[in-house]
This record gives C-alpha cells, sequence and structure tokens, in this order.
C-alpha cells in the first residue's frame, strides 16, 4: 500500500494523466463514474480484487446525497415494519462489519428512545420488533458490537431524557444503532481505495460514453479545473451516480432498466444544550420517521420526505419543511424549539428505485444492478449502511462483463475483510490518548476528536502540528477544530476549494450558527499556503462560500420547493 497521502494536490493530476492513458497504464478495467459512497466503495472492491481502477466525480467526493443524510449506520426499523427482513437482516450484518472491524474509529453506538404511547398492546408488538432486530444482528456473520434494547418505564425515561414530555408516554424502549460523519466515511473509503491503487479525480465531468459497435469501451471526460477535454478507455464502466442516473442512461440513447425517484429529505442541527438528553429519539410523523440523533455538542433532527424534481446538484431546505421539522419536535419536547435554536439546515436526495405511483416515503431502499449495453454497469437505490454489498454486486457484474471480453480471473471480493485508514492500530492509539495528550501539548478533549475522525492517522495529524505548532490552535471562527485539520484537508484529503473543506472535510457549515462565515478566511489563509493561491484567489474562495451562506439562508425563508430552489440556484459551484 502507498502512503496514506494518496490524494495531495498532485494525486489528482497524476490520477488524470493515469486515466487518459498519459501514463504508464493504458485502458483500464473498471472506472467508476460516482465520488459518493457507493462509487467509491466499488471503486475499493474493484482494486482490491486486483482491477485497474479509475473514479470521476463531476464535484467533491461526497457533495451529493452522500454528505446530507442522517448520518447513521442502522438495519432500518420501519423496514422490518414493511416485512423487509432481508434488507435489515443484510443492514445490521454490515453495521456490525463497520463497527466492529472496517471503521471504529468513524461508526459510533447510539442509543435511542422509542416512546410509548399506548397502554397495552403497544409494548409488547414494538418489543417484539426489537427482539428480532436484536436477534438478527446477533445471529449474523458479524459481532453485534452493541447492547441489546431494554424496557423502560416513565419514571426512568424521566431521568435519562428530562427534556422529553413523559406525561405524554408510557414509557419506552432503549435500542441502539450507530452514526457515522458520512462525508468522512466517503472521504476514507476513497483515500483507502487510492492507497490500493486506484486513480481518484474530482472535478471532472462525463459528457458521453465511447463506443465501439454496442459496446460501451469508456468515457469523454472534461476537466471542470483546467478546462480540457480527454477520453478515459475502460473494459468496463460502472455508474454509480445516485440521483443522475436517468442522465447518465441518456447518454446510451435511453436504454436502462433504471428510473430514479429523488425524495428529498432535510435535517436541522441544534446545540446539544437545547435538548436535556442522554439518548436521541425516534418517533412517526404523518409522512416519516423523526429522528433526534445526538451529534457531538449538536443534535440533528430530521427528517422529510418528499418528491423532488428541480435542481439536484443543490436541493433546497424550504421554510415549510423547517416548520415541519419544528412543528413535529416540539410536540415531544417540554421546552419548544424555534428558528433561532437553528444552527444549521442541510437538503439531501435520496435516490429512489421507482416505477410505480408510491409516495416515496413507501418506496424500497433496496438496490438493483442492471447492465443495459455491454460494457456498462449501472447501479442504484440502496442506503448508506449497505455500500458495501452494492459495490460488491456492482463489481460482480462487471466481472461478468470483464470475463466475456478478456481471460481476466477475477477473484471474489475482500471488502469485508479490509479496514478503511485508519482503523488498524486505532485501539492502541485509543488506549495511549492521555499520553498522546501529554506528547502533544493537547489537551484530551482534543486528541478524542482527532481520533474519532481520524483513528490512527491521529499521527499524521500530531506530526503536522510538531513540525508547525501554530496548527495546534483551534480555528478562528469555528474553535471546536484546529487549523491542522485544514491543511490535512489539502495535503492529505483531496480537498481544493473552501466549501470542500468547510462543508464535507469538516462540518462548520453546518456546526456554527453563523454557518461557517466567520471561518472562512481564517480557512482560506491556511489553504492558500498549500495551495499556492494568490490574495486574488484566496478572495474569490472566501466571497464564493459567503453567498452560498447567504443564497442558502434566502432559500430557507421561502415557503414553497419552487421559491428555495430559485432561491438557492442564484449562486452555483465554484467551478
Amino acid at each position: 500500500m502507498s502512503q496514506p497521502s494518496a490524494l495531495g494536490p498532485d494525486a489528482r493530476d497524476t490520477a488524470i494523466s493515469a486515466m487518459a492513458g498519459l501514463g504508464s497504464e493504458g485502458e483500464l478495467d473498471v472506472l467508476v463514474v460516482g465520488g459518493g459512497v457507493v462509487g467509491t466503495g466499488t471503486a475499493l472492491d474493484a482494486v482490491t480484487r486486483g482491477l485497474s481502477t479509475g473514479l470521476l466525480e463531476q464535484r467533491d467526493l461526497a457533495s451529493g446525497t452522500s454528505s446530507r443524510s442522517s448520518k447513521l449506520i442502522h438495519g432500518g426499523l420501519r423496514y422490518l415494519e414493511m416485512l423487509d427482513f432481508g434488507l435489515v437482516r443484510e443492514a445490521l450484518q454490515e453495521r456490525g462489519l463497520l463497527l466492529t472491524r472496517l471503521a471504529p474509529h468513524l461508526v459510533k453506538p447510539v442509543p435511542f428512545l422509542y416512546p410509548l404511547t399506548h397502554l397495552g398492546w403497544e409494548r409488547p408488538y414494538v418489543g417484539a420488533g426489537l427482539a428480532l432486530y436484536d436477534a438478527m444482528a446477533m445471529l449474523g456473520k458479524y459481532d453485534m458490537g452493541l447492547p441489546r434494547h431494554r424496557h423502560l418505564f416513565r419514571r426512568q425515561v424521566a431521568r435519562i431524557a428530562p427534556d422529553f414530555k413523559a406525561d405524554k408516554i408510557a414509557g419506552a424502549i432503549q435500542y441502539y444503532d450507530c452514526q457515522v460523519d458520512d462525508a468522512r466515511l466517503v472521504l476514507t473509503i476513497a483515500r483507502t481505495a487510492a492507497a490500493h491503487g486506484a486513480h481518484v479525480a474530482t472535478r471532472v465531468k462525463v459528457t458521453g460514453f465511447l463506443r465501439e459497435g454496442e459496446r460501451v469501451v469508456g468515457v469523454r471526460a472534461f476537466d471542470l479545473e483546467n478546462l480540457r477535454e480527454f477520453e478515459v478507455r475502460a473494459r468496463v464502466v460502472v455508474n454509480a451516480a445516485g440521483v443522475w442516473t436517468d442522465e447518465i442512461q441518456e447518454m446510451v440513447g435511453g436504454r436502462g432498466a433504471l428510473h430514479v425517484q429523488a425524495s428529498k429529505g432535510i435535517h436541522l442541527v441544534v446545540p446539544r444544550d437545547r435538548i436535556r438528553s442522554e439518548a436521541g429519539f425516534i418517533a412517526r410523523t404523518e409522512t416519516s420517521v423523526l429522528f433526534i440523533i445526538p451529534w457531538g455538542r449538536h443534535w440533528i433532527i430530521g427528517t422529510t420526505d418528499t418528491d423532488w424534481n428541480l435542481d439536484k446538484a443543490h436541493p433546497a431546505a424550504s421554510r415549510a419543511d423547517i416548520d415541519y421539522i419544528l412543528d413535529h419536535v416540539n410536540k415531544i419536547l417540554r421546552e419548544p424549539l424555534d428558528h433561532e435554536d437553528v444552527e444549521g439546515v442541510y437538503a439531501g436526495l435520496r435516490p429512489l428505485l421507482s416505477g410505480e405511483s408510491e409516495p416515496t416515503s413507501k418506496i424500497s431502499r433496496e438496490h438493483t444492478v442492471v447492465t443495459p449495453v455491454p460494457g456498462l454497469v449501472m447501479i442504484a437505490g440502496g442506503k448508506l449502511t449497505t455500500y458495501r454489498v452494492m459495490a460488491k454486486d456492482a463489481v460482480d457484474a462487471a466481472a461478468h462483463s470483464l470475463k466475456s471480453t478478456v481471460n481476466l480471473t477475477i477473484r471474489d471480493s475482500i471488502t469485508d475483510r479490509v479496514p478503511l485508514l485508519g482503523a488498524d492500530g486505532y485501539e492502541t492509539r485509543a488506549n495511549q490518548r492521555v499520553m498522546l495528550a501529554r506528547r502533544s501539548g493537547l489537551h484530551v478533549a482534543r486528541i478524542d476528536h482527532l481520533l474519532n475522525r481520524y483513528g490512527s492517522l491521529v499521527d499524521d495529524l500530531l506530526a503536522l502540528i510538531d513540525a508547525r505548532r501554530v496548527l495546534a490552535l483551534p480555528l478562528a471562527g469555528a474553535e471546536d477544530y484546529l487549523a491542522a485539520e485544514i491543511v490535512y484537508a489539502v495535503t492529505h484529503e483531496g480537498a481544493r476549494h473552501l466549501d470542500d473543506v468547510l462543508t464535507r472535510r469538516t462540518r462548520i457549515s453546518i456546526e456554527t450558527f453563523d454557518r461557517g462565515v466567520g471561518a472562512a478566511a481564517p480557512a482560506a489563509a491556511l489553504m492558500a499556503t498549500e495551495l499556492g493561491w494568490d490574495d486574488a484567489r484566496r478572495a474569490d474562495e472566501v466571497d464564493h462560500y459567503l453567498r452560498r451562506v447567504e443564497a442558502e439562508r434566502q432559500s430557507q425563508l421561502k415557503l414553497t420547493d419552487q421559491e428555495a430552489d430559485e432561491a438557492r440556484v442564484k449562486v452555483s459551484d465554484i467551478v
């Protein structure tokens, strides 16, 4: 494996040169289009099977759906009620695998309370469901890694969650699922793939397919940073473009068996002190499930589930969306939240496989893999938790196509045994947290923060700080993060723009009341040193970020999706 700095500032140009046939390699075995969790997972699966692999992403890694989820790694309790036992069993197995083996530094247990509002029938009904949920997890191939559910009565609920309206309930059942910073998970998968030899290039737009007769043999692409066209030849192209699946199908003449419906889900972020509770909550609404999820020094509250047919790159949360969530969460809180309590708002699109006239909240999260024409594999649907299974299925389909064109021995997937970068040695470093704090001069709480974001790669951050002590200072305007993390995002994590750092490498854009405005100039100054920006370029990056924040704020004042979309799209991507 190469060094973990595989996504440094020069890696993108090196990857493009290699994929364009300008380097030592010519035709790739597998080219993946899409840098979300499924695309990066597919690249990792392919490269660890011994296939030469490339990945192209039009914007930044995880810039779409994969950075805007509920940030849960879970089995999906509500799918049990839909009798979708296969999906729940699969997701619970993946939850255990990620928590105990693949990404223990990123995936963390989180307790939830399921409130019981009816006397008599509800406790045995919900209890039986949660008993089945735990049993499926325990009987899976991998460790469960979590405590089992337990029944609570009203007085116990009041102790655990004093701000919950205990007088409205008959008790609760506490159970465990997991959470993850979804954007960091995607980034870590991409870095792991790159460290194993995959070529990863962001800000590259696929403009068409190369064809030899019926067969797809590669793509035409446009480098959005350097404004140049190039071609990438590949034996198989895997499309993992999520909500853009239909647009990619149009490039092959509309031939394909997939139709993806975008469903918008919005989330609010509020400070942790606004709700006193040791556990999260889950509650039903008319159209979706309401989650109140602990998130460090914050809560994430969501979500909605509504049709979206407007701009896919920048889905907008309207005031109606925000009011909907506030109205529902206030039904179960003693002290109501209002708009002034909201630090951050984000909206994401779920890529749901459709074709039936059912509401988006009822469409299954199952995934599907199809090969519409030879040499092209398309995958859509699914959920964050099961990304690895989706990636395996996509590469299995690609392997079938490869065997028909070239005499390759294609091995089975091994990603259930390939820890993500930062996992190996994480427990050792976690045990050494006090020693690391003493040695580095950082507070133990800072070391914990770094361990939960970088795992054993904390050594890279501490080496940066040791070489440049000024990087041990908190970032002005967002003191939860260190200056070193901004620099590391550029030198090791493929960040090229201020948006990349404030929105995805960190979560400053949703974890501060000013949405990262105060941190924009200090972060841009740190990035400028690493990327060679002059004063004009640095000012452009800051100006764009501030205009984007203002566009989002304006969109969140609008009552309808149409008005919110019009306000948000006034500021497009910087590239």
